[in-house]
């Protein structure tokens, strides 16, 4: 998949796309804990002051019904449910002066709190 260096990446059949500086600082935490091989699960759980919340983490394979995708050298998984809820979305990282960390850009969104973390659809 090519894409210019600072677009972010997606594929029709799975409509997330990640930003080169958030594949970056994913390779930087997944060198730092010592799990360059896994993959990167971006999933929506129930729960956070707006009713669903999003979640990150690094898992060692696919489950049957994930679906996959590899994106600047890292491996995404995702759920189905999940990506109902993710359509669109753009996962980014900022490091400015409010803060750093992941930021999931959601077009589905209708209200989101605070901190970003939750929202509701």
């Amino acid at each position: 998949m090519t894409s210019t260096p600072s677009s972010p990446v997606s594929a029709p059949e799975f409509p997330i796309s990640v930003s080169e500086k958030a594949a970056a600082q994913v390779k930087s935490i997944q060198e730092r804990e010592g799990k360059t091989d896994s993959y990167l699960r971006l999933s929506v759980v129930g729960g956070g002051c707006s009713g669903l919340s999003y979640k990150l983490s690094f898992e060692d394979a696919p489950k049957e019904k994930d679906r996959q995708l590899e994106i600047f050298g890292i491996k995404i998984l995702a759920d189905s449910k999940s990506l109902l809820f993710l359509k669109g979305t753009v996962l980014e990282f900022t490091d400015g002066l409010e803060g750093q960390g992941f930021v999931f850009n959601n077009p589905n969104a209708k209200q989101s709190c605070g901190c970003g973390s939750s929202f509701s659809a």
